[in-house]
């Protein structure tokens, strides 16, 4: 009986202790405008489980606004931390300052946040996106000798994603006189608007004919791109090569199907490296690098098939 009582009363100590460490994280994401940004949702909401941490998720419709009355809410619920995957990054001070006077810790995700003050949040967990821009444009000028006319389809006004894309594919192809962007408009990174754009794209250069390639920000754009080039008449990724960045499954499949030429990997899973920042804030540690780098791949014909079969898809 004695040894009974001994099992039930750790049993109990077990549970509160398990209860009194759960944290509650709050995740202002920008959206579900491409299949990379619900990854990115799924990952982080399963990493979340698997750790037994409570998380308030809130889908901002890739609208700012969204978003800053999502950390308001977090804040006013006493969150213990919040993750921000921002729309774009101006306009984000006033808010990180709530919460720092809350003292909720603030991790940035993917997207780049403009502020004075870089103590407002601990770090952001994101990848490089000016290399990024600079792969694909490196992959593209080898392939056409640098020489090529390109439409460029940009990702959302003022985001960091195309900003960095931006800039880093224009410096590498500015080496070659050859190769520029003859038209570029944004699509908002979704695979409508890249269709709708790039069709209107290819009218005012002719048809395409004199194309060289489409240079898209994501792979949804990109995905978007090819059923425009296919209902011009042209073969997508033969006619009009295409580059982008995300490799989605459904660009792999592209890529396998010789529709896209290549698609620089942005990978989704930030979710892990978010909570083990967070978990080391809470152990006491107060200083982090303020961007930690996510890697990635290349891919192309050569790796495509070989990365759908490792990630179990058909």
């Amino acid at each position: 009986m004695k040894d009974l009582f001994k099992t039930l009363t750790l049993a109990a100590a077990i549970g509160i202790s398990a209860t009194a460490n759960a944290i509650t994280v709050g995740f202002a994401q920008v959206g579900s405008e491409s299949g990379w940004r619900t990854s990115f949702s799924e990952s982080v909401k399963a990493e979340a489980e698997k750790r037994g941490i409570t998380l308030k998720f809130s889908d901002a419709q890739q609208k700012q606004e969204n978003q800053i009355k999502a950390v308001r809410s977090f804040i006013a619920q006493r969150v213990d931390a919040i993750l921000i995957a921002p729309v774009v990054e101006t306009g984000w001070q006033p808010v990180l300052m709530e919460a720092k006077r809350a003292r909720i810790p603030v991790v940035i995700l993917d997207r780049n946040v403009s502020v004075t003050d870089h103590s407002l949040y601990l770090t952001r967990i994101a990848p490089d996106f000016e290399v990024e821009g600079q792969r694909a444009a490196s992959w593209l000028t080898e392939k056409t000798q640098g020489k090529c006319n390109i439409l460029e389809l940009q990702g959302t006004v003022g985001s960091s994603a195309a900003l960095g894309r931006m800039k880093g594919f224009n410096e590498t192809i500015a080496k070659f006189p050859e190769t520029k962007i003859v038209r570029s408009q944004t699509a908002e990174f979704t695979r409508a608007k890249g269709k709708e754009v790039l069709e209107t794209m290819l009218k005012a250069e002719g048809g395409g004919k004199n194309i060289c390639a489409i240079w898209a920000h994501n792979d949804e754009m990109a995905l978007g791109a090819i059923q425009a080039i296919k209902e011009a008449g042209l073969k997508p990724g033969k006619d009009i090569l295409i580059v982008s960045v995300d490799a989605v499954d459904d660009a792999l499949k592209a890529i396998v199907a010789g529709e896209i030429n290549v698609s620089v990997e942005l990978s989704p899973h930030l979710g892990g490296p978010a909570f083990d920042v967070i978990n080391e804030y809470r152990g006491g540690k107060k200083e982090f690098d303020k961007w930690i780098r996510m890697g990635g791949a290349v891919y192309t014909a050569d790796n495509a098939a070989a990365e759908l079969t490792k990630r179990g898809v058909k």
